[in-house]
């Protein structure tokens, strides 16, 4: 069997293509993260990042789990509550930040 048919083959199964998927965009929040720090001139984390670490984490563990990988599957399950924690502690720091506006009421 030739290599293309072999990758055919492979993307015939919709679970790999799912896995892949997540895979690449686990793996593309390293290259947001140097393309940021490259603009920025000093290593800075975006909030892409902390996106792209959540989705594809949690779709290479719903892959794991259907392909019945333990190991996979510890792997991935603390990182998805370090990132849903990391966006969570973002929100709520925008949150406190953002300047509260009082609108008078007409007095009576």
């Amino acid at each position: 069997m030739t290599s293309l048919n072999l990758v055919v083959m492979f993307f015939r199964d919709p679970w790999n293509i799912l896995g892949s998927i997540g895979q690449l965009l686990f793996a593309s929040r390293f290259i947001i993260q140097w393309i940021r720090s490259e603009i920025e001139g000093k290593s800075v984390i975006p909030l892409a990042f902390w996106y792209c670490s959540l989705g594809g984490g949690l779709l290479l563990l719903i892959y794991a789990i259907y392909r019945e990988e333990p190991v996979f599957i510890a792997g991935q399950m603390p990182g998805i509550i370090v990132y849903s924690r990391n966006l969570y502690f973002i929100y709520r720091d925008r949150k406190a930040a953002r300047p509260v506006i009082e609108v008078e009421t007409p007095k009576a």
